[in-house]
């Protein structure tokens, strides 16, 4: 199984990229993970939120295949502790899929289309974040699920 978080936009913090890149480095011993930043959309001034949320969606979704299970970090999600999350990963894995997409928005949200696509939601706190810090929060919990299913001392119960 491949997992893949999408992005809308390029993190503009070298250090939020480094940290990024020492947990999706660290995830390759447990999972096939890829990492897909979709540009920023251009000329976004011309666009109301509606519309610059559907041109997202479409980036997005033209990506998607009918298999992916999809899944929005969305903060009208359900939120899991860490163990749960990774029982969540568990399950997921254990039905064979081949991909496992999970998709941050841009600063809008999602569109209409992408959330009928979607299969789940979840939250990663009820908390507002940057849409680059939650790359990060999310890359390390995908990370930390991983080593509570093997059972390594990274997380501490």
């Amino acid at each position: 199984m491949t997992i893949k978080l999408v992005c809308i936009g390029k993190t503009d913090k070298k250090e939020l990229d480094t940290l990024i890149k020492i947990y999706k480095d660290r995830l390759q011993h447990y999972i096939k993970f890829e990492l897909e930043i979709i540009p920023d959309l251009k000329k976004v001034k011309n666009l109301d939120e509606n519309q610059q949320k559907t041109k997202e969606g479409e980036l997005i979704l033209s990506g998607l295949q009918n298999s992916d299970f999809v899944i929005l970090l969305d903060e009208n999600g359900k939120q899991f502790s860490s163990e749960s999350f990774s029982e969540y990963i568990q399950k997921r894995m254990n039905t064979g899929l081949k991909r496992l997409i999970f998709v941050i928005g841009g600063p809008y949200g999602f569109s209409e289309e992408l959330y009928n696509r979607a299969d789940s939601k979840i939250s990663l706190s009820k908390m507002t974040f940057s849409h680059q810090m939650v790359r990060l929060f999310f890359t390390e919990q995908l990370y930390r699920a991983f080593t509570i299913l093997k059972n390594e001392p990274y997380h501490h119960r």
